[in-house]
């Protein structure tokens, strides 16, 4: 049975919870959540390379990167866990897209209910340090070249995955981004669903204590300041064009930001 990391309805980070020693003795600086974070990641990298990198061994690293991330100051808010106890089969869950913390975090949400994986681009199953284990996880893989093929690969390989009884996250913005601007969120997900006959979850996210970094985006700077929020929604079957669904969608990451924001 595998284990599951978060029991209850929300999760909100104690107020009392310690900060790590050598990461206040670095005077803030991202130096040690970073130099703790590749050690994470080049451990799995080994497990993926010699084929011990299964779902369980996944949330589990995942888990350590969300621990590390609450020793460094980060304060997480979660809320509607008790909404992946309703999920019908396999989903397709469908979140805005703000840094790397949410591809991190979530295997440790998700993972020990069900199976599940990203789409992700091309660039990252072939990246030299993170492309082993993105490899394991058996991704669907876009090349954001051409966004026929990319239509049909989701498409395709979607299904199969989801007839398999594999969940997909998708993050239909073309790129990571702080602010959330629903002309650029594509309905490619609530499609998927539409097509493949499962339902959707919603996903809001802010997690820009992580930020982008101008040259090396997945390793920016973070921000103590800035509390981490995540809100699950309740799981849509998609009706008719899928349209009002995905529109619904739109508006619950809108609302959440917004009161986020305030």
């Amino acid at each position: 049975m595998k284990k599951v990391f978060f029991t209850s309805d929300s999760y909100h980070t104690k107020e009392n919870t310690s900060r790590f020693f050598l990461d206040r003795l670095m005077l803030n600086t991202r130096l040690y959540f970073m130099g703790k974070y590749f050690m994470i990641v080049l451990k799995n990298r080994g497990a993926a390379l010699q084929g011990q990198y299964d779902t369980e061994a996944w949330a589990a690293s995942s888990y350590d990167v969300f621990k590390l991330i609450e020793g460094c100051g980060g304060k997480f808010h979660i809320t509607g866990l008790e909404n992946l106890h309703k999920c019908q089969g396999p989903v397709v869950f469908i979140s805005n897209h703000m840094s790397t913390l949410e591809t991190m975090v979530f295997p440790s949400i998700i993972a020990p209910f069900m199976e599940v994986t990203f789409v992700v681009k091309e660039s990252l199953v072939k990246h030299p340090f993170f492309g082993p284990i993105m490899r394991s996880r058996n991704p669907i893989v876009v090349s954001r070249s051409n966004s026929r093929e990319d239509f049909q690969t989701v498409m395709k390989t979607g299904a199969n995955l989801l007839s398999e009884g594999t969940s997909i996250i998708i993050f239909p913005q073309s790129t990571r981004t702080v602010e959330f601007k629903p002309k650029e969120f594509n309905s490619l997900g609530v499609k998927l669903a539409r097509s493949a006959k499962v339902q959707v979850v919603p996903i809001a996210i802010k997690t820009d204590f992580w930020g982008n970094d101008k040259y090396l985006k997945d390793l920016g700077p973070i921000n103590r300041s800035k509390p981490i929020y995540m809100a699950f929604g309740e799981p849509l079957a998609i009706k008719g064009s899928g349209k009002e669904e995905n529109e619904f969608i739109i508006e619950f990451i809108s609302s959440h930001l917004a009161k986020w924001n305030d």
